[in-house]
């Protein structure tokens, strides 16, 4: 692979004690916003070499990757806090993605429309659950290997209007009316996931992503479930491929 064009920025996080970094790669083509797995950082996407896999997709100008980094650490991944108060940092991450990185992504990409949104493990909930609440941004989910669950995260505490509205399992099951026939109209989700080593024990994602298909097709959102075979594991050597398998389609 040749040399692919990269830039950064880091972005302040209100309601964070710290900024976010952006990176983005390539120099043309469909955004395609990519969230780091539980806990990660926007350069684990190049370091486990996910961006390599895509080259040809990112120097030929078919897409920039703009790689974020996460707050699980103050959200999700902390355990000594109660699961509203972990949903209610979560809303203040995806403002900080809606009202700092996009617009820098638009300066970044004019006239860049329907961008895609991705990720692996605890980054495929955030595309799923973005995509869902925002698919006038991202009508596209490419979600590897998630669980769409918080509830079972090693929660704690009461289930209030964040925890509920945070969690897909929850509110895709109550959609209806003019919204959902929206998201019919513009949304597609692709759930990818193994059926080997971490796939069920100990991440819960291939009966996840099972019951979010059922859930997306009782309520007639277009949505692919494609399931690879006992040898796929919940590793970076399988999202490597998936990613490459499926990206393509959409850019």
């Amino acid at each position: 692979m040749g040399l692919i064009d990269r830039a950064h920025v880091d972005l302040d996080m209100p309601g964070f004690d710290r900024a976010g970094t952006v990176v983005r790669y390539g120099h043309h083509g469909r955004p395609v916003l990519v969230f780091p797995s539980e806990q990660g950082r926007a350069w684990d996407f190049e370091a486990n070499g996910m961006v390599d896999a895509v080259g040809d997709l990112v120097e030929t100008g078919r897409v920039k990757l703009y790689c974020v980094d996460s707050v699980d650490d103050r959200t999700w991944s902390d355990r000594s806090i109660p699961l509203e108060d972990r949903a209610r940092g979560h809303a203040a991450y995806t403002s900080w993605v809606t009202d700092r990185v996009l617009p820098w992504l638009g300066d970044d990409s004019p006239g860049a429309t329907d961008a895609v949104v991705t990720g692996c493990s605890m980054g495929a909930y955030h595309a799923l659950q973005l995509a869902l609440t925002r698919a006038d941004l991202f009508p596209v989910a490419l979600c590897l290997s998630g669980n769409y669950d918080p509830a079972h995260w090693h929660a704690w505490g009461e289930r209030g209007e964040a925890a509920y509205f945070a969690n897909p399992s929850d509110h895709v099951a109550h959609l209806h009316g003019d919204h959902l026939d929206w998201l019919r109209a513009r949304l597609f989700v692709v759930l990818v996931v193994g059926q080997g080593a971490w796939e069920t024990h100990p991440t819960g994602s291939l009966p996840s992503a099972r019951r979010m298909a059922s859930l997306l097709g009782e309520k007639g959102i277009p949505h692919e479930l494609d399931e690879w075979g006992h040898d796929a594991a919940h590793d970076w050597d399988w999202w490597r491929q998936q990613l490459a398998h499926h990206l393509p389609r959409f850019c």
